[in-house]
């Protein structure tokens, strides 16, 4: 069994995953809202065909999910993050970068004594991730 991170956005879910396919190396698998049965469509009036109902993307050996909430309340993503380890300090400063354009930093790139490369941002679609390069703790 292995979690994988469901991440909900306000009509950005799919621009969201297919940056996060650009940025990984990998095209998402997404399933549209007018992709569903009708039965289960008809339960939903107002939501746009072209929302995401469902996507998935692999990242490494593991899975990033997402769709978009349809719901008018939907909040941004708060107290959780993604966290990421990648191979190498090149693929670190790579992805955090490629993450970082156009979001918030909240913390650069930094040794710590885990890792030789971790830091903490708020990507343009609202996500926070934690990325750092693989060590030895993980």
């Amino acid at each position: 069994m292995q979690p994988i991170p469901y991440v909900f956005f306000k009509d950005s879910a799919r621009a969201a995953m297919t940056r996060y396919g650009e940025i990984f190396g990998n095209a998402p698998e997404i399933m549209s809202f007018k992709d569903m049965p009708d039965e289960d469509r008809a339960q939903m009036p107002g939501v746009p065909d072209d929302a995401v109902m469902h996507a998935g993307l692999a990242i490494g050996d593991g899975w990033l999910f997402a769709s978009d909430d349809p719901n008018d309340d939907a909040t941004l993503m708060a107290g959780c993050n993604v966290c990421v380890a990648l191979a190498g300090d090149d693929e670190t400063r790579r992805v955090f970068d490629a993450l970082a354009e156009g979001g918030e930093v909240r913390m650069p790139l930094t040794p710590m004594f885990w890792t030789s490369l971790f830091g903490t941002l708020t990507d343009k679609y609202g996500v926070r991730w934690m990325i750092m390069a693989e060590s030895e703790y993980q």
